[in-house]
């Protein structure tokens, strides 16, 4: 076997993704052969690896077959290991027999669509902000909104804090107070801060779809597998995308 970087290995092996690899790593929880694994090594995948002391790959690891799942996050769950107030995590929510993880994130105050696998390639292939892949959003604010509102959103907002100008996305009205948008980035918080740059507070935030998957009438708290259409459309759009499997 040729060598491969550890924190791609880790991701193929459907541990993370390759950024939290390197978080582990950091952090210690990654061992080759009984040592502490160290940045940016690469391994065989015939070594005794651990992960939070279990093993990864060897005679336990084998091939992986991929997972896709559409889950419902509701608000109040965080889709990080630490959070501060220890909150809900989504992977305990899920509880899938496969270890799973989020493709990106949703923060704890937002609801809807959250993507999570086992395929750390995947992963990055869909979040990756070059792909400019849309993802949308329903959005209620606290007061109502006038044309120069949606057309400031629309041209993209200035946002100080992050040294960024949002860029030029979809919105239209569904209501007095309510609106949807499309992005194709994934800025921290984006939303809320494009709306708090012009005045106005998020009152409820809830993503509804990522590229051609739709959360559709998934209830709160719920999942369920892509469907075999939704995965090939899925590998359509996602140019540059190797021979990827279809999940089980």
């Amino acid at each position: 076997m040729d060598l491969i970087r550890l924190n791609k290995y880790l991701s193929e092996q459907g541990v993370c993704s390759r950024r939290e690899a390197d978080r582990m790593v950091e952090a210690g929880l990654v061992t080759i052969d009984g040592r502490a694994a160290k940045m940016g090594e690469k391994v065989t995948g015939r070594e005794k690896i651990l992960c939070n002391n279990k093993p990864v790959g060897g005679s336990g690891g084998g091939h992986v077959k991929p997972v896709l799942l559409v889950v419902n996050k509701p608000k109040g769950v965080v889709c990080t290991a630490s959070d501060k107030d220890r909150a809900p995590n989504v992977v305990e929510l899920v509880n899938y027999p496969v270890r799973i993880y989020p493709v990106g994130r949703l923060d704890k105050g937002s609801e809807g669509l959250l993507l999570m696998t086992n395929q750390g390639e995947l992963a990055n292939r869909i979040i990756h902000a070059g792909g400019f892949h849309e993802k949308e959003y329903l959005v209620t604010v606290d007061k109502p909104y006038d044309a120069a509102f949606m057309k400031r959103m629309q041209a993209g907002v200035e946002l100080e804090e992050l040294g960024e100008t949002t860029r030029p996305c979809k919105v239209w009205p569904e209501g007095e107070r309510r609106f949807r948008i499309v992005l194709t980035q994934g800025l921290n918080r984006q939303i809320r801060r494009m709306c708090e740059a012009l005045g106005y507070r998020v009152v409820s935030l809830r993503r509804e779809r990522i590229m051609n998957i739709r959360l559709g009438r998934l209830r709160a708290g719920d999942f369920r597998k892509v469907t075999p259409e939704e995965w090939e459309e899925l590998e359509r759009r996602l140019s540059g995308m190797s021979k990827a499997e279809k999940p089980e």
